[in-house]
């Protein structure tokens, strides 16, 4: 009987983090194989569709041309669905695992959205990891959709808070950024997966980007935020950073922050999982930069 090389690969490692918090019961879980070289894309899929979790990241070497001592990487980011252009919490679960591994430092990831540089750096004890996005950009929200996307998750009209008005928001993603009026209405998440899922494929959205300003902090710059992910064949994201990366350029088109400015997202909080999202406008640089920490999950 004779085998295929395919039959005597080696599995690939695969590691378990948690992003955007230091509890490995918080956060986003990512499956992250630092070295997918002979992955192709089926056993890529396969991979992150047996880890279950929103998103898994498989690194490369860096492209060609790539300098010596450089620390670069190709990498792609699988859902147990399909593949994603850009994930941000399986680039800071990444960026952790690459720097216990050899140290802090600045890394270059090459992404299907664009060039993310990436730096991590110890404070407080823990491994923080700070990404810089590509360019974003707003758009109009056509009405007739934002109606449907209302309908599918069971929201009124009057649910919404007019001084945030839907916008489609990309940062390396679309995403369709709707504000909920009362922290209420955020936590009370309840929707049609296929309906939700139909209109997010129509507009290519990654994820819809629910969200709620908290009055309570006088600085505006305190949200909570909710993200559904049908099309990754996922109810609810515990910690999206690729959304929080587009939720920053939104901010900053409509003036609801200074061009400079740090924003606070918290998020996974309704779910059991709580994260903390940092999100850093500069007014020279129109990219959006995310940070958090990320932890090794046991097991």
């Amino acid at each position: 009987m004779t085998h295929t090389a395919d039959q005597h690969a080696k599995p690939p490692e695969v590691l378990r983090y948690t992003a955007f918090a230091t509890d490995p019961a918080g956060g986003n879980p990512a499956g992250v194989v630092l070295d997918a070289a002979g992955l192709d894309d089926a056993r890529m899929l396969a991979v992150a569709a047996d880890l279950g979790y929103s998103e898994s990241a498989f690194l490369t070497p860096g492209p060609a041309g790539t300098g010596p001592g450089e620390r670069a990487y190709t990498v792609r980011y699988f859902s147990p669905q399909a593949e994603v252009p850009f994930c941000g919490h399986a680039t800071v679960a990444t960026a952790v695992a690459l720097a216990e591994r050899d140290g802090p430092g600045d890394l270059v990831f090459t992404t299907p959205a664009g060039t993310v540089p990436v730096t991590v750096a110890e404070a407080d004890g823990a491994l923080r990891a700070t990404l810089t996005s590509v360019e974003p950009y707003v758009a109009e929200a056509e009405a007739a959709d934002v109606t449907e996307a209302l309908a599918a998750l069971g929201w009124a009209a009057a649910d919404l808070d007019a001084a945030l008005p839907p916008r489609i928001a990309f940062a390396g993603a679309r995403h369709l950024v709707l504000a909920a009026a009362t922290r209420a209405r955020l936590a009370d998440l309840s929707y049609d997966f296929e309906r939700l899922r139909a209109l997010m494929l129509r507009l290519d959205l990654t994820t819809v980007q629910l969200v709620w300003r908290d009055d309570a902090h006088a600085s505006g710059t305190v949200f909570h935020v909710r993200d559904p992910f049908p099309v990754g064949g996922v109810v609810e994201d515990p910690a999206t950073g690729a959304a929080a990366a587009a939720f920053g350029a939104y901010a900053r088109e409509l003036g609801l922050v200074r061009a400079t400015a740090e924003l606070t997202l918290h998020q996974g909080t309704d779910m059991g999982r709580p994260g903390l999202l940092t999100v850093t406008l500069r007014e020279e640089d129109a990219r959006v930069r995310v940070s958090g920490t990320a932890v090794r999950i046991p097991g």
